[in-house]
Order: structure tokens, then C-alpha cells, then sequence
């Protein structure tokens, strides 16, 4: 059910990686790490990087990839490519390969805002009824992002999970990093594994989870309000098969009419050890 981005290429043009173009991305740079939002998916991450290196480690195949806000709520009738589907607010588009809508943005060199629309992931629907924000800063090599969800509706959908947010990493960074223990923050030891298909899940009690790669180098992503998460990998490693390694941490909530729903994630880029460090120090940071 999740990983809101079609797990298998097919024959359609959603299927073919779009070109990436300089003019749909907004790019702030602290002068350590570069962060990139992708103007034509609703503002959904698509590019992080350090500075130095340029090297893009988010996966952004199609409109269901890249770091993005992604809901679900009840049984709609609509499809995703034949395979029976519910209500799917997504930040970033539809499997179709059509853009959400933005409606406002500001930016300047280390800050960034969206508002857009939600799109319906399976039906390709315009959602109006559900606005997504976004408020992202960077400090040092720690991208921080406040997301929001505004539902307006007027149906009440059942509690399930929702993804918090969906993050896709390029599939050389295919190594799992959680730490599933009783005991966290005190240095035990981190689970290391590489997710199968389709999806697995773990827990998180430091509620982050990173991909490394054979070098021990990677991103993580911290997400408080989150215990737990899916994941998995898919494809064989190479980026033009539409490989890529994902997870989702989970919350389990009803949409109902007039929710707000918002919630902060910490982004960095760096070895196992300094990932956590750096996730440490937010989560406990010194007085």
C-alpha cells in the first residue's frame, strides 16, 4: 500500500524520468548543504546534496518519488494502473506523471516556502480540499522542514496510517540504519539491513532512519511524531530502471473535517555516525 511511486516501469509517460531541468527547481545553498524543490511537484524535495560535492542523493523518478507529504484515507473505487486504490492526497502529482499545483511560494538564500494543492495519486484528481505548506531552512549540514496538511473536506475518512513523509534515496544508498532497542539515545548498537519487496517494516524509538551506502555514507531523516516505519528496495541498482531505496516513518490518525495536521522532519547528509550525532543533538540539544 505504500510508496506512493509506481514500484514497476510501465508502458506509459509517467514511466519516463523527465528531464532535469534547471527552471522547475528552486535551489537554496547554506555552503554546506544545497536543497532542491521541484516547482512542478508541488514543491516536494527533490534534490539534496552537499555543497561541495553537488551529488544528489534524493530519488526523484516521478511524481510519486521525492521527499513529499502523502495521506490516505477511505476505499474511493479509483485506480492506480488497474490495481484498486483509495483516497490518496499526495504533495507531489499522479502516477500519470501529472504535476500538483502550486499556489505560492517565497525563498531566499537558506529558506523556502511552498502552498499547494493536493493531487489525487490514483484518480490524478485536483484536491482542493486538502492544502499542503512547507517551511524549510537550513543550518549547517541539518535541513529542517515543517510540513502541514489543511483538510477542508467534509467526509470523514478512517484512521490508517500515513506516510511522514514518503522519502525515496537514490538505490546506491541501500543500506537501512535504524535503532530498534529500549534504550535510546544511549549508543547501543544500530540495525543495519537491506529491505527486500515489497514492504518490511521497523521500528525507530530514535525515531530517524538513514540509507548508507557501502562507504557509510548517506542521508537520514528524523521524525519525531514517528515510531515506525515501512520500507523497502527496489530494482536491481541502476537509476535508469527506476531502482531506488525507500521509507516512510508512520502515523496512525482519522482525517476528518477541519483537521490541521503538522508535524517536523531534520534532514542531513554525512557518515552513519555523524548522522546520528547530529539527530542527537537536536532531539537533546545542550543548554
Amino acid at each position: 500500500m505504500f510508496g506512493v511511486s509506481c514500484p514497476e516501469p510501465v508502458a506509459s509517460a509517467a514511466a519516463i524520468p523527465e528531464a532535469v531541468a534547471t527552471n522547475d527547481f528552486s535551489f537554496i545553498d547554506n555552503g554546506e548543504l544545497r536543497l532542491g524543490v521541484k516547482r512542478s511537484s508541488g514543491g516536494g524535495i527533490a534534490h539534496l546534496s552537499l555543497s561541495a560535492t553537488g551529488e544528489n542523493l534524493i530519488n526523484h523518478w516521478d511524481r510519486g518519488r521525492l521527499v513529499q507529504q502523502s495521506y490516505y484515507g477511505a476505499k474511493d473505487g479509483s485506480l492506480w494502473d488497474k490495481q484498486p486504490w483509495r483516497w490518496n492526497p499526495v504533495q507531489g502529482g499522479d502516477w500519470r506523471g501529472a504535476g500538483a499545483r502550486m499556489l505560492e511560494t517565497k525563498e531566499d538564500r537558506a529558506s523556502f516556502y511552498a502552498k499547494s494543492m493536493a493531487k489525487h495519486w490514483a484518480s490524478g484528481a485536483d484536491l482542493p480540499e486538502v492544502i499542503f505548506e512547507e517551511w524549510i531552512s537550513l543550518t549547517g549540514k541539518v535541513a529542517h522542514v515543517k510540513f502541514r496538511m489543511s483538510y477542508s473536506g467534509t467526509n470523514v475518512h478512517p484512521k490508517i496510517d500515513h506516510e511522514l513523509p514518503a522519502v525515496f534515496i537514490e538505490p546506491q544508498y541501500n543500506t537501512l540504519l535504524v535503532y530498534e532497542g529500549t534504550q535510546p539515545w544511549t549508543g547501543g548498537a544500530v540495525s543495519r539491513s537491506k529491505p527486500g519487496w515489497p514492504n518490511e517494516s521497523r521500528k525507530f524509538t530514535e525515531h530517524w532512519a538513514a540509507y548508507v551506502n557501502t562507504n557509510d555514507f548517506g542521508v537520514g531523516v528524523l521524525v519525531p511524531v514517528a515510531d515506525s516505519l515501512t520500507c523497502y528496495r527496489f530494482g536491481d541498482g541502476k537509476r535508469e530502471h527506476g531502482s531506488c531505496s525507500y521509507f516512510a516513518p508512520l502515523k496512525s490518525f482519522a482525517i476528518t473535517p477541519g483537521l490541521k495536521f503538522e508535524y517536523d522532519v531534520w534532514l542531513t547528509i554525512g557518515s552513519a555516525e555523524e548522522i546520528r550525532n547530529r539527530f542527537a543533538t537536536i532531539r537533546s540539544p545542550k543548554k
